[in-house]
């Protein structure tokens, strides 16, 4: 089997729509306006591929997107700066088969040169052992606990420093910044013109 993983393109919203619906009710539904808000304001939005086909995305933002989720919103008024997991879908084909650690492995070397946190959420209602002893595993403790406005649902608040920001912001975002090396790039972005701009509301 193998496994690529990659930057979204535009190709592949349809995918990433039937998968994160099909996802169950840990996973909160998307519609066609809200994938490509992602598409355009996400800083990481990447796929899975199995075989050449879709079988797991994972999307992140950074502090400034106009972004509703109040989730996010919580991080924003205590941190400065964070990479946020809104979303990580794995096929129920493929789950157990370790993408979900190959995506956070990615994200997390993706987020090192760029942030010092991680961040995302676990829902508590109905209650998700499996994914809060993965995240516990993989390093996130919890920070604090909310109340979804938009879903009626509590969630556990959760980060994981990241210490090899700091040798990265003195060594090189303070003194010219990154390399210019393909896996340190900044991915591609869709045009956000008033035709197709989405509020994040």
């Amino acid at each position: 089997m193998s496994i690529a993983i990659r930057d979204v393109g535009e190709h592949d919203l349809d995918s990433v729509l039937a998968l994160n619906n099909s996802a169950g009710q840990s996973i909160l539904p998307l519609d066609v306006e809200r994938v490509r808000f992602f598409m355009r304001h996400a800083d990481y939005f990447r796929v899975a591929e199995v075989s050449g086909q879709i079988a797991g995305f994972l999307i992140a933002l950074r502090p400034g997107t106009p972004y509703g989720s109040s989730n996010y919103r919580w991080f924003c008024e205590r941190y400065g700066d964070f990479l946020y997991i809104d979303r990580i879908v794995v096929a129920g084909s493929r789950r157990g088969a370790g993408l979900g650690t190959v995506f956070y492995a990615d994200v997390t070397s993706y987020a090192e040169v760029r942030v010092p946190i991680l961040a995302c959420e676990v829902f508590l209602e109905p209650r998700n052992d499996a994914a809060l002893l993965f995240h516990g595993t993989y390093g996130f403790r919890e920070v604090g606990q909310h109340q979804m406005e938009e879903a009626g649902r509590e969630v556990s608040l959760l980060v994981k420093d990241l210490p090899s920001f700091a040798f990265v912001r003195e060594n090189y975002l303070e003194n010219g910044g990154l390399p210019d090396e393909t896996w340190l790039s900044t991915r591609a972005r869709l045009t956000d013109t008033p035709a197709n701009r989405a509020t994040g509301t």
